[in-house]
């Protein structure tokens, strides 16, 4: 039995998607007679890069990382993202040894925790809700002085978005007692 293998190349465009929309699309009004061509004349499919396809929430966008971590896996790669905000909702986050030890440490030692961190709801580099989570674990355990020093986003996020961050951290803050 014979083969008849012909060449097969993939083709990753980082930035460049697809969309039937043509208002504001600049890759749709854009001259390409090549690219044209080529789709026009040969086999081709579409691969997701964001949502559950490649290991993040459903509605979340995907990022260059996450769509070159998942290329050839041949299965879903969790991202970190996913993996921490499950552990979270499991409350399993609350029962890591790792961070159990730290902080149980501090509070015997009559230290202060401080937790450094993207404070954003953007979900591509960081989101809130793991820092709410450490903050939340620190005064749970009974440590008594719990610092935030926050980065703030600007890169995923609207403009001006930080305010209702620290809001939902001070908020957090209270619920949790501290």
């Amino acid at each position: 039995m014979s083969l008849n293998l012909k060449p097969i190349v993939l083709v990753i465009l980082d930035g460049f998607g697809h969309s039937e929309e043509k208002e504001g699309n600049a890759i749709a009004n854009a001259h390409k007679p090549t690219w044209d061509k080529l789709w026009a004349e040969h086999p081709h499919t579409y691969i997701k890069g964001s949502g559950a396809e490649v290991g993040l929430p459903a509605d979340q966008m995907g990022n260059s990382e996450v769509g070159h971590l998942n290329l050839g896996a041949g299965r879903v790669v969790y991202q970190e993202y996913t993996r921490v905000s499950r552990s979270i909702k499991t409350g399993s986050f609350f029962s890591n040894d790792t961070l159990v030890e730290s902080v149980e440490l501090a509070k015997k030692n009559n230290k202060a925790v401080h937790v450094l961190g993207l404070l954003s709801a953007g979900g591509v580099h960081s989101h809130e809700d793991h820092i709410h989570a450490m903050c939340q674990l620190a005064v749970e355990k009974g440590v008594e002085n719990v610092y935030l020093h926050a980065f703030l986003d600007g890169r995923d996020t609207p403009p001006k978005s930080a305010k209702e961050s620290i809001e939902a951290m001070e908020e957090k803050f209270t619920e949790f007692g501290g």
